[in-house]
């Protein structure tokens, strides 16, 4: 079958919690901000007008394509400096080493945009049949299909179970481990198909397709995505200048209890959180952004005074 090719640029691209994000940070102009997952560039956008004049906006991604849309939106904005960076956000710190920077304010999205999500070529959809890749970068690693066709049935179901809360993890491993024994996977539909034929149709939830938990599971193992999440986050936390913070945004279980018990680990150093609870979307943003649904937001300070901890936390209670 083949597969068609979409341009990334025709999707609309609406950032998660915007103003949510931009009141936590609290930038001001000259400040140095960093997106660590800059994506199609939406909250960069934002900062950008709040930094200006004088800021430094510093925009990491890991994967090529969407860096270069990124810098195509972005362009050369006056007033601000810009550096684009091809780097996954584990290794921001060496980055922020490398141009000598302390920023004020840190932004971790860790969701994908919509141009990742729908092209068929990258395998994340399971609505267009594409090839079985699902890596956020193509330049290192190996694909998804690789992995299911070498990983023992019981692996596949912890990843399943851990990543995806699939409570069909075990058959669906199984349907995986019989499929590929006579042809191996190599396309979203061969996945698609393995889930389908794992579960009855009268035990499907109806409120999402089947194969949903699956393939967000199957896209974090591709991406090592929680590895060294705890360890880059405190790194982060601590690159910041004293009152800088950090803001991070996660979409499901595992991601938010990595987050919790990082944020955990940073009070114990002197850090403080500004929300002891997540913040979710507002209803408004959620019926214009479905996608916007699942996002948690928490934020954390580096403070250097009890004083600053007591200033910062009222000032964004009180907005």
């Amino acid at each position: 079958m083949s597969v068609v090719m979409i341009e990334p640029r025709a999707f609309p691209h609406e950032p998660v919690m915007v103003q949510e994000v931009l009141r936590a940070l609290s930038l001001k102009p000259g400040d140095c901000v960093v997106d660590g997952t800059l994506g199609l560039g939406g909250h960069s956008l934002h900062f950008i007008d709040a930094i200006r004049p004088g800021g430094t906006l510093v925009g990491l991604d890991w994967d090529e394509s969407m860096l270069a849309i990124a810098r195509d939106r972005i362009g050369s904005p006056s007033g601000v400096t810009v550096h684009f960076i091809h780097s996954d956000y584990r290794e921001m710190t060496m980055a922020l080493q490398e141009y000598s920077i302390k920023p004020n304010g840190i932004l971790l999205d860790l969701g994908l945009n919509s141009a990742q999500i729908e092209d068929p070529t990258r395998g994340i959809t399971f609505k267009q049949n594409g090839p079985l890749d699902m890596r956020m970068d193509r330049t290192r690693g190996e694909p998804a299909a690789a992995l299911l066709n070498r990983l023992s049935p019981q692996a596949i179901e912890d990843g399943l179970l851990e990543y995806g809360d699939e409570r069909w993890a075990r058959a669906i491993a199984k349907k995986i481990v019989e499929r590929r024994k006579d042809q191996p996977l190599r396309m979203t539909d061969d996945l698609v198909e393995c889930v389908l034929a794992a579960i009855p149709f009268g035990a499907r939830d109806k409120r999402i397709h089947p194969a949903t938990r699956t393939f967000q599971a199957v896209r974090i193992m591709a991406n090592s995505e929680l590895e060294g999440l705890d360890e880059a986050l405190e790194n982060a936390a601590r690159a910041l200048k004293p009152g800088g913070c950090l803001v991070v945004l996660s979409y499901h279980s595992g991601e938010d209890r990595i987050v919790k018990n990082a944020f955990s680990k940073l009070v114990e150093e002197g850090f403080h959180q500004l929300e002891k609870k997540p913040v979710g979307p507002t209803e408004s943003e959620v019926r214009r952004n479905a996608r916007s649904r699942s996002a948690k937001l928490r934020a954390i300070i580096k403070t250097s005074d009890k004083e600053s901890h007591h200033e910062r936390n009222s000032n964004y209670s009180s907005r």
